[in-house]
């Protein structure tokens, strides 16, 4: 038999079949894609051209192990160390393991071989970088529960408490009495450092899987315990030391730096890297942390990529659990979420997990000083002690309108204003001011442009035919149509404030220049409002275009004149010229010609790192393909393959959904319920 797992990457014809001995292991699908193959139920007696599989120590691994030799090979899976999110999401890390399983001690695993592998340069550089990544990252084998709120004390003992009857504790040579025991060394090998006991998040509701009982731990004055659910990483990061039964928590503490103490033998136990109240078995010698992250990390495991649908590297998983674990701790713990409509509300909910939304209709219905998130520059209640957080789009946002109620991609939260309100400071402007860019982030943004360039790709994506440049010795100069009710006008252009007046101002500024004015998309589509005198455009514009693409457009023009829009940007991106009659977000840093500069911004930016800044640190990116937050790298893989479809409309139900909001718009306005 082979301990190679099998080529994910091959070609199914000739390889050998999977079947797995529960019905669940069949109808995964990131386990099949793992493995490079589909599950099928095992029947029968046997087959040896088939591969069986099964769920470490239960039921289902023993029964693969009762029937291996009647098949040509055999797996036992487990969760990885780097699992998922959410403690209910499919796994995105799965542990293989053909001779046994890691969380038995005195029986062979793949794992155990794995550690006592001599690592190459490159291997130990690996490893060191992927435990710096996990750091940084801040990830867990879970990572959705919230950041700790308890007050900890200084220089604590963290000791970890394990769901009773737990595989591990028996398979790792401990008892439920070892526990009481570890508490006991915690408190007399330290006895001038308080004691944090964590409690179980799977036990905190029932007594009889904790191995503690909080009442009474709690009457010692040297013990807090932390019984609520939360982050481990809050606590190992500050721990002084861990101690730990078999806890996967003592692994990562380690990886953290802090000393571990272990009462049973788990697998990163017995290798001269921890304190071990037990002889290490057998199989065990001296390794290093190193050879220990590489096996249970990199080798020992696969790691599926839920948005990209294929087998990726757990430096790829850790990013992406990253991101899901940053922007889940910048959320507050509640959040009442005003005047949002029904259509705005599941995806919303989606953007803000993390925190507990109450989508609420009366401002009254919110207590003061609670978390208070509005739609743009709606107006809120000045009377009121709310913490203000303001939603928009983000600038990768669809493949279709948002108008024509396309579900966006991308979304800003803002704790200071908004980007297009230009008349007080926004997160995204705190920070261009204040972000001390690094060369990595502006590698990073640099390659974003780049692939957003090749990709042809804008906020919309809406495509288009091809545009034709004049044939002209003057200069061609895009003017940029907006919405002229829209709140970035409003809030970020205080002279000229209607599409007519832009057009004016160009020519007056170019009367030699050819120049092409281009509608908003909103508009052309009937669905907003024509600008007052707009259709006037022609008399002093030499081309009106409607219906190209916009993006094939900058490549052909010779500079773009704008408001607000943030079709400005997407020139910039292209290295076009661009001239601002207001003051959008991209304006005022030393990359556009302002005709209307805001003096409190005025630190000169390189354009990457603009990009940083408004691409990839502002903006949070939601794939509904995966159900997680994810990079902007990624959303513009998910983003050309729906332009790629061409943009997306209106299905009935939106139709419908749309006629119904703007009636009830139109009524309101009507009775002076909104202005």
């Amino acid at each position: 038999m082979s301990s190679t797992l099998p080529d994910a990457t091959a070609s199914r014809p000739g390889k050998p079949r999977l079947v797995a001995t529960s019905a669940p292991l069949t109808r995964n699908a990131a386990l099949a894609g793992m493995l490079g193959g589909e599950i099928t139920r095992a029947r029968g007696p046997g087959d040896p051209s088939a591969t069986i599989i099964g769920w470490g120590y239960k039921p289902s691994g023993q029964r693969a192990l009762a029937a291996k030799g009647n098949y040509a090979d055999h797996w036992l899976l487990e969760d990885g160390f780097l699992r998922s999110v959410g403690r209910r999401d499919e796994a995105l890390g799965v542990n293989f393991d053909q001779h046994g399983i890691y969380y038995a001690a005195h029986s062979p695993s793949r794992l155990f071989d794995l550690v006592t592998r001599p690592l190459s340069g490159e291997e130990q550089s690996r490893a060191q970088n992927l435990m710096r990544l996990w750091r940084e990252n801040r990830v867990s084998k879970y990572n959705d529960a919230p950041s700790v709120k308890a007050e900890l004390p200084d220089g604590f003992v963290l000791v970890v408490d394990q769901v009773r009857d737990d595989q591990s504790i028996s398979h790792g040579l401990a008892s439920a009495d070892t526990f009481a025991q570890m508490l006991r060394s915690a408190l007399a090998e330290n006895p001038d450092a308080p004691v944090v006991v964590k409690i179980h998040p799977d036990s905190v509701n029932n007594p009889a899987k904790r191995h503690f009982d909080p009442a009474q731990l709690a009457a010692d004055p040297r013990i807090t315990v932390i019984a609520e659910p939360c982050h481990i990483v809050d606590l190992i990061e500050r721990a002084s030391a861990v101690y730990t039964v078999t806890s996967q928590v003592g692994f990562e503490g380690l990886i953290w730096g802090r000393p571990v103490r272990t009462f049973g033998m788990p697998f990163y136990a017995g290798w001269g890297l921890t304190q071990d109240d037990l002889p290490a078995p057998e199989n065990r010698c001296s390794a290093t942390l190193e050879q220990l992250a590489h096996a249970a990390l990199v080798d020992y495991p696969r790691y599926w990529h839920p948005m990209h649908e294929e087998v990726t590297s757990p430096e790829e998983i850790v990013r992406l659990i990253g991101i899901n674990r940053r922007i889940r701790e910048s959320q507050p713990a509640t959040i009442y979420a005003h005047g949002f409509s029904r259509w705005k509300k599941p995806f919303m909910a989606k953007f803000l997990a993390g925190a507990g939304v109450k989508f609420i209709k009366k401002f009254a219905d919110v207590p003061d000083g609670a978390n208070l998130l509005v739609w743009g520059r709606k107006p809120v209640p000045e009377d009121r002690n709310f913490q203000i957080l303001r939603a928009e789009d983000g600038f990768l946002r669809s493949s279709g309108l948002g108008a024509d109620l396309v579900r966006p991609l991308s979304l800003v939260v803002d704790d200071l204003g908004i980007y297009f309100d230009s008349t007080q400071p926004s997160r995204l402007e705190a920070i261009l001011a204040d972000h001390a860019f690094t060369d990595e982030e502006r590698a990073e943004a640099a390659a974003l442009r780049e692939a957003i360039i090749a990709a042809r790709l804008s906020k919309y994506n809406l495509g288009g035919g091809r545009w034709y440049r004049p044939e002209t010795d003057r200069p061609v100069l895009l003017v940029v149509g907006q919405v002229e009710a829209d709140a970035s006008i409003r809030f970020g252009s205080p002279q000229v404030n209607s599409n007519l007046g832009l057009i004016q101002r160009v020519r007056a500024d170019h009367p030699d220049a050819y120049l092409v004015y281009k509608p908003h998309p909103d508009v052309v589509a009937g669905l907003r409002e024509v600008g007052s005198d707009e259709q006037r455009a022609g008399e002093i514009c030499d081309e009106v275009v409607t219906a190209a693409d916009t993006m094939q457009m900058l490549e052909e023009v010779d500079g773009v004149h704008t408001m607000t829009s943030l079709l400005g940007f997407e020139a910039l991106l292209r290295g076009v010229t661009v001239t601002c009659y207001g003051q959008p977000f991209y304006s005022s840093w030393g990359l556009t010609t302002d005709r209307l500069p805001l003096e409190r911004r005025g630190r000169q930016l390189q354009l990457d790192e603009l990009v940083y800044a408004a691409l990839i640190a502002y903006p949070r990116y939601f794939s509904p393909r995966c159900d997680l937050f994810v990079s902007a790298q990624d959303i513009l893989r998910e983003l050309a393959e729906l332009a790629a479809r061409g943009p997306q409309t209106r299905t009935l139900y939106r139709k419908i959904l749309r006629a119904v909001v703007v009636r009830g718009a139109a009524i309101r306005r009507r009775l002076g319920l909104v202005t």
